[in-house]
């Protein structure tokens, strides 16, 4: 039987995530872990799951499809969701719990359910509206959800379903986060209950300041362009403000200079109060603020500043059980964990994540090699103590002594989710997901001066003297994301397939990149285009005197999706001399059309630095291009626009430049239909050997 291709098992596997335990929560008692998992690794609808730690039995608590066919005799209409479920994927994607973790809530096609995670019972709770990001209150009686721009309130029983606050307006909403609060802060929610389950504090969402942008379906004539409001940078953002609810009907609004810091970025409940974290517009100052829930009075509780921008990191702010804040600070070049101010991992240890806390302990992610991510503990006793020690990537959450510990290592690629609880032994979860058909064979490299961390992969069978490889860079390079790691990740194999088919695949992570301290990161500020690109020629030159007669350097093709994609542009329009052939994936090529939280912290505000965003836009290099240039973007992109691409294939044109375009009709930021993945990396391939000459 042949071997599967890797694009194929990308495509269908949706890059090795399903069949893999996700999203743990630990119950109160610390015996009772809940996950989602799909039932197989080409399965894409996800299941709710309970693990008995006592026995290391597993109980599914909720399918949805049986949930559906519980819902009585389905309609031709449910019919056809349950087969969108199973081909496009979906599930459960998504639940919450009540403090025991007792009752789980979940949204399914719009409709509210809960489930017994004890007797697995699950039912259907009718709603006024629509359901989205259903919450429990800590007591279990009822579940909060935003609906119909309204946050409501519904008995567990299906009784008394109200609104606690409906929109003012059809751009206002209640109880779901805005749009740079999701991309850019880490703020996925909207709703916090109190300690006792008698009120919520709700984010009230006006966007009515944003500007209003069009996406019509050139694939689809008929259909109506949809439209969405959208923060482009340097223009409004939305209204955002908060309230404290009472399940009577009584509201309180906060109070802080929201003109002065309009970004909220964190919010939460916890037994000493209501708080809110809160940013200024150029992002240099982050005030925490005690919320007084009598009359939404606010006093500071802290205050980070940074000449460049303030890092938000998830899970920040929060608080131990004793009250102590627990925060991030700067100092030198490490990002340390703070404990009321005063930081307490030691230089060099560079924070990534909080986690959560357990009482005193505060459960944490940070790297001292920026290749590797470990999972982390600190107690005012202990002090701060790595919990994890192969090299990898590994995260996890904890509560009442149970660990719930998962890692992706060189001998787990997919990840391996074990759980600890003390004095017993761990249990490891199932995970479905299949192995890789190949095997990623790195090479980590550190180059040049700057310590350049770099992958380097080789086809399989290749040996010294073979004779010189094409190049192909595979790079993000940006802020978001780091790409080379001790670890495995599903792009690591997506380079080793390219180094496959002949190459010499290099992957770099340059200025900018997290995980290197604050100083590497911000070492882009108010330019992110040249430190990229230098670093990626850099690290080119670099590999060369590395391993002399190793690299074509007359065929050089450079590859990248988003920031990578703008990057694998600016290479060959910038730098024709090192850069032969380059497919630029969902660039963003006009910063100016990027939401104002990310771009602005960056390049700051357009109308103040107009020349970091001419010197950073690909449009007037349009005119110098003399290499061959996919351009690839999904017309339904809402988060880089395919006015992106589309103006800078007109600039092109209109200069007279040659290039190639590929629409993708339907397609979002990443092509989610499967046959398209896959096609599409076989396209580039074809694309580079064709530009590079080799056949």
């Amino acid at each position: 039987m042949p071997t599967e291709s890797l694009p194929r098992q990308l495509a269908r596997t949706r890059r090795l995530t399903l069949g893999a335990p996700a999203a743990p929560t630990v119950g109160a008692d610390g015996r009772t872990v809940l996950f989602l998992r799909s039932p197989a690794g080409d399965d894409p609808v996800g299941r709710l799951w309970a693990l008995d730690t006592d026995t290391g039995e597993e109980r599914l608590l909720a399918d949805p499809v049986a949930l559906g066919a519980a819902d009585g005799e389905p309609t031709e209409a449910e019919r056809i969701r349950r087969e969108r479920l199973r081909v496009l994927g979906g599930g459960i994607t998504a639940y919450t719990t009540d403090a025991a973790g007792r009752t789980a809530a979940l949204a399914l096609g719009g409709a509210l359910w809960t489930v017994d995670t004890v007797t697995g019972e699950a039912r259907r709770i009718p709603t006024a509206t629509e359901v989205h990001d259903p919450r429990p209150d800590p007591s279990g009686r009822r579940v909060a959800y935003a609906g119909g721009g309204a946050l409501r309130v519904v008995g567990i029983d299906g009784r008394g379903d109200r609104a606690l606050a409906e929109p003012e307006h059809e751009e206002v909403r209640y109880g779901l986060p805005e749009h740079v609060a999701a991309e850019s802060m880490h703020r996925h929610r909207a709703h916090w209950w109190s300690p006792d389950g008698t009120r919520l504090l709700v984010a009230r969402v006006d966007e009515r300041p944003l500007r209003l942008l069009h996406h019509a379906d050139p694939a689809d004539p008929a259909r109506p362009p949809r439209t969405h409001r959208y923060p482009l940078a340097g223009t409004d953002n939305a209204d955002v403000g908060l309230w404290l609810l009472d399940l009577d009907g009584g509201r309180v609004e906060v109070h802080w200079d929201r003109t002065g810091f309009e970004y909220l970025t964190a919010a939460g409940w916890d037994a000493h109060g209501p708080y809110a974290a809160v940013q200024s517009r150029d992002q240099r100052t982050v005030l925490t603020l005690a919320i007084d829930p009598a009359d939404g009075a606010t006093r500071v509780l802290a205050e980070r500043h940074d000449e460049h921008w303030v890092e938000l990191l998830p899970g920040l702010p929060a608080r131990t059980a004793a009250g102590a804040l627990v925060d991030a600070a700067d100092r030198g070049d490490t990002r340390h964990l703070t404990v009321d101010g005063a930081p307490v991992t030691p230089p060099g240890l560079q924070l990534r994540a909080v986690l959560g806390t357990d009482g005193e302990q505060v459960l944490f992610t940070a790297s001292d090699d920026p290749t590797e991510t470990h999972l982390w503990s600190w107690d005012p006793a202990a002090g701060a103590v790595r919990l994890s020690h192969e090299p990898g990537t590994h995260t996890g959450v904890r509560r009442a002594g149970t660990l719930v510990h998962t890692a992706r290592t060189p001998g787990a690629p997919t990840g391996r989710t074990t759980v600890h609880r003390p004095d017993r032994p761990a249990v490891t979860v199932r995970s479905h997901t299949p192995a890789p058909v190949l095997t990623a064979r790195p090479e980590l490299l550190r180059l040049g001066p700057r310590e350049l961390r770099a992958a380097l992969f080789l086809p399989a069978g290749h040996r010294p003297g073979d004779g010189p490889l094409p190049v192909l860079l595979d790079p993000y390079g940006g802020p978001a994301m780091a790409k080379v790691s001790a670890a495995p990740h599903w792009w690591d194999l997506t380079s080793q397939w390219f180094a496959d088919q002949g190459f010499a695949v290099l992957v770099v992570d340059g200025r900018g990149t997290p995980g290197r301290g604050p100083r590497w990161e911000k070492s882009v500020h108010a330019d992110i285009a040249d430190p990229a690109l230098d670093d990626q020629v850099d690290a080119l030159r670099a590999t060369a005197a590395l391993r002399p007669g190793l690299l074509d350097l007359d065929r050089v093709g450079v590859r990248g999706w988003s920031f990578g994609g703008f990057l694998a542009a600016l290479a060959v329009l910038r730098r024709p001399d090192v850069f032969h052939a380059a497919v630029a994936g969902a660039a963003p090529t006009d910063h100016r059309l990027y939401d104002t939280h990310w771009k602005e912290r960056f390049l700051g505000h357009p109308d103040e630095h107009p020349e970091r965003y001419e010197a950073a836009s690909l449009l007037p290099d349009a005119p110098g291009l003399r290499r061959p240039l996919l351009l690839v973007h999904g017309l339904a992109d809402d988060n880089v626009l395919p006015a992106h691409s589309l103006r800078l294939s007109a600039a092109l044109l209109a200069a007279g430049r040659p290039h190639e375009f590929l629409p993708l009709p339907g397609a979002g930021h990443s092509p989610g239909d499967p046959v398209l993945a896959e096609h599409l990396l076989h396209h580039q391939l074809d694309f580079l050997r064709r530009s590079l000459g080799l056949g």
